[in-house]
């Protein structure tokens, strides 16, 4: 054999050698690689678990606090249905008795016994609205004071120290809680110089 033949022999072993040693290098990989394809795997397994638990877990919230949104907005609308509900039962009382007292205005021939049937009626409304929370405010002799009244007219004040203080009231102003829920119309006094 000749060198050069014997180069090429050695030249096509080391050829086959080295595509063996890939073949074994790749087969090692493969075989390396597996483990962590498979780790991998897992772990994206329970990641994506993990992200279906949450997405369950917000879409139970979400649909929980959507019924709570909505019993809530009923229980409102109920309430402001029925919210004068106690008031109007308490003055029922005092309409039977109006009505009473309306049929026995008709066959009454003494008026006084008809007064005293009014001023209880009256007496009894007063101790209602009282029982409410609600309250006459005071204005005559009172300065005016426009958080409170509402000037229907002015008249020449009728004394120097009347000057800017209700004279007359038209119409009462109440309180509910210490908040106003009507003014009072008023008569104010006027500088008899204006």
């Amino acid at each position: 054999m000749t060198e050069q033949e014997k180069e090429i022999i050695m030249d096509e072993e080391l050829t086959v050698s080295n595509k063996t040693e890939a073949n074994l290098s790749e087969t090692s990989e493969e075989n390396n690689s597996s483990p962590e394809t498979s780790q991998e795997y897992d772990q994206t397994t329970k990641l994506q678990s993990e992200v279906n638990e949450w997405k369950d877990k917000y879409m139970r919230l979400f649909a929980e606090f959507d019924n709570y949104k909505k019993r809530t907005n009923k229980e409102i609308s109920d309430l402001i249905k029925t919210a004068g509900k106690d008031v109007i039962i308490s003055m029922l009382d005092v309409l039977d008795d109006s009505e009473r007292a309306s049929k026995q205005i008709e066959k009454a021939t003494d008026v006084d016994a008809v007064k005293e049937g009014l001023n209880l009626i009256i007496s009894k409304l007063q101790h209602v609205m009282n029982s409410k929370g609600v309250k006459a405010i005071s204005s005559i002799g009172e300065e005016f004071d426009v958080e409170k009244h509402e000037a229907i007219t002015e008249i020449p004040a009728p004394t120097p120290d009347m000057e800017g203080k209700v004279i007359d009231e038209i119409q009462k102003g109440y309180l509910m809680h210490d908040k106003l829920i009507r003014h009072a119309k008023v008569v104010v006094g006027k500088s008899s110089n204006a």
